[in-house]
């Protein structure tokens, strides 16, 4: 995905998970990670490749593009973003705003990118716990004017409404990369059947809580959080109903400027039970199983070693 401000990526060069050091150039426009192909025009590469997407800085937009793009790839985040912005009014966290989609394009509005504060995190932990409660029809619900799958990256991924959050995430979000990871090569066939129980138990209810389906974000890494001068903005999603802490989770997996305020923050306004931070690991397969497709065995190494928390 590309974003409305300059980030790293969630790697950096070296495979290591980027340290606070590397997230605090997010905002720097003039990072490494950024190509420039021609007069206003800047190509990025972001935690997925991206030789597929150009970004179009324009006077008031910018203009996200691919050529390839599948049917509807772009109405989809156009009505992701849209869906999590009605939630401002109730303080949920802001959202950049959609100016004109079309098969090949969206263009959203520009967010100029401050440096971090403390403040900024506190208000960003309220806030996502507001967006978060405004809530879905059901988990895997998409959002609001969007019908069928959705993306994350280039990789499509369904969004079958489902009553349990557990079938909803084994079925339409881990099991699926699963078998493609392996496929690719990049998961052996015994982490993958070890995985496949654990999707068993997943999907089977172990793991259920009370909780009823929020209003996700779906790609919450610190590449789609701007900090703007009124405080985050977010970008990219792949919005649906799921489990709140599917949104920490990815925070917590690439990491984010003052990410301990915000999960204090929203542990505080969502009011977590005692212990929810164990469960993180289950909330981190998808994108570590995303990534193993699409960036190889290291992902999937951590991928393995993540679910054998849940033996």
């Amino acid at each position: 995905m590309c974003r409305c401000a300059q980030g790293n990526r969630s790697r950096v060069a070296d495979g290591r998970v980027p340290s606070q050091n590397d997230l605090s150039a997010a905002s720097d426009t003039s990072s490494a990670v950024t190509r420039k192909d021609g007069p206003g025009r800047v190509t990025r590469e972001d935690h997925f490749p991206l030789p597929w997407m150009t970004m179009q800085r324009r006077p008031m937009t910018y203009r996200k593009e691919r050529r390839d793009a599948p049917v509807g790839f772009f109405q989809a985040e156009a009505c992701g973003l849209r869906w999590l912005a009605e939630a401002e009014p109730a303080g949920g966290t802001r959202v950049v705003r959609v100016h004109e989609v079309g098969e090949q394009f969206i263009d959203v509005e520009q967010v100029r990118a401050v440096a971090p504060t403390r403040q900024a995190a506190d208000a960003f932990g309220k806030s996502l716990a507001v967006l978060h409660t405004a809530g879905a029809a059901a988990f895997g619900t998409p959002p609001e004017g969007w019908h069928g799958p959705s993306w994350i990256g280039r990789q499509p991924q369904a969004n079958e409404p489902e009553p349990t959050w557990g079938r909803f995430y084994a079925e339409q979000r881990v099991r699926p990369f699963v078998h493609a990871a392996e496929r690719a090569g990049h998961l052996g066939t015994r982490a993958a059947d070890q995985l496949d129980d654990l999707c068993d138990r997943i999907s089977g209810g172990e793991f259920d809580d009370d909780r009823a389906p929020a209003r996700l974000h779906g790609d919450l890494w610190s590449g789609n959080v701007v900090h703007a001068p009124d405080g985050v903005c977010l970008i990219d999603p792949a919005a649906h109903g799921g489990h709140g802490m599917t949104d920490l989770a990815m925070l917590m997996l690439f990491g984010l400027p003052g990410l301990d305020r915000v999960l204090d923050s929203y542990a505080e306004a969502a009011a977590l039970p005692t212990g929810w931070r164990d469960l993180v690991g289950l909330h981190q397969l998808h994108p570590l199983a995303v990534h193993a497709v699409t960036h190889g065995r290291s992902y999937g190494e951590e991928l393995v070693a993540v679910a054998r928390r849940y033996r």
